[in-house]
């Protein structure tokens, strides 16, 4: 297959290369293939074995760093909700419902189309440690001053380290792990998912928060509030105390991490796109660390180390 006859789309975050061709999508990987074509339809397998609408897989060459997968089309939810008309209440109370279909899944193991078999892993802590310190790695040498910078990564460490130890449920639901409206099409007047390769059996909070504190949509504190409450409605069997708690931990973690990762894709990639999203990162965090009394060596510390300007920066 001729690449340069195809319309090229475009990308993610990942090293994935997309292009259309009459009904299908080519997605074309060198760097971390396993992970962007082997895992990434396997995860699909799993969805559309539990009735959850993924792209199919239609054909693959491997061996020449593709898959051709079917194509669910332009339309994202994102796009949908930046429509300021749109009902958005209405359109996260189905994403909410699919959420919890998502959660619902029981099957961690599934045979790849190279004839191995991939299981889902768990979602532990020392994962989100690692990824937590994509800040430490990324972010804080380009904004502290050198000689500052080992003390400022030593103090963040011991605060996400004590932070972790303070998440109280268990890692026992799917977890999409970027579950936002990006990743979310419609496609036949149907709730399809896509970027689902990093799926990990986890923390029944983090998809929500990465959903509500969305780094790519802005929205107000009432909404989130009410999709919130409409999830806990939906299952009464939730301590809501723990979950709030866990909810505030991972969606600052997160954000974090997602500092860090955008820097990176910038500093390393060339991706500069994601620059202009990291001062709303930092006010996702802040909403929730102001708000927190969990925060507090962390409100404490970023307040001391990384001021309001440099919050704003891109």
């Amino acid at each position: 297959m001729n690449l340069n006859n195809l319309t090229k789309l475009s990308g993610d975050a990942s090293f994935r290369q997309f292009y259309r061709s009459n009904k299908s999508i080519v997605v074309f990987c060198k760097r971390e293939k396993k992970s962007n074509l082997l895992i990434y339809d396997a995860i699909n397998k799993i969805l559309i074995k539990n009735k959850i609408k993924a792209p199919k897989l239609l054909n693959q060459n491997y061996k020449k760093n593709l898959i051709e997968v079917e194509d669910l089309g332009d339309i994202s939810i994102y796009y949908k909700l930046k429509n300021v008309k749109i009902n958005k209440l209405k359109y996260y109370k189905k994403i909410i419902l699919l959420l919890y279909k998502l959660q619902r899944i029981k099957t961690k193991k599934i045979k790849t189309f190279n004839n191995t078999n991939y299981t889902i892993p768990q979602y532990s802590k020392d994962k989100l440690f690692k990824e937590s310190k994509l800040f430490l790695d990324w972010y804080i040498p380009k904004v502290i001053k050198k000689s500052k910078q080992k003390i400022t990564k030593n103090k963040l460490k011991n605060i996400i380290q004590i932070l972790l130890k303070k998440i109280k449920n268990k890692n026992h639901v799917f977890v999409h792990r970027d579950f936002h409206v990006s990743n979310i099409m419609e496609y036949k007047k149907k709730l399809a998912i896509i970027d689902n390769q990093d799926a990990v059996f986890g923390n029944q909070a983090y998809d929500l928060a990465s959903l509500i504190d969305d780094v790519r949509l802005k929205t107000s504190n009432s909404l989130k509030e009410k999709i919130f409450k409409y999830y806990l409605n939906q299952d009464k069997s939730i301590n809501k105390y723990d979950f709030k708690n866990d909810f505030d931990v991972l969606s600052v973690l997160r954000n974090i991490k997602i500092i860090g990762i955008f820097t990176r894709l910038s500093s390393r990639d060339k991706k500069n796109y994601y620059l202009k999203l990291i001062p709303y990162a930092w006010k996702l965090i802040e909403n929730r660390i102001n708000n927190n009394s969990v925060f507090s060596d962390l409100k404490f510390f970023l307040n001391n180390n990384f001021s309001k300007e440099m919050r704003k920066k891109k």
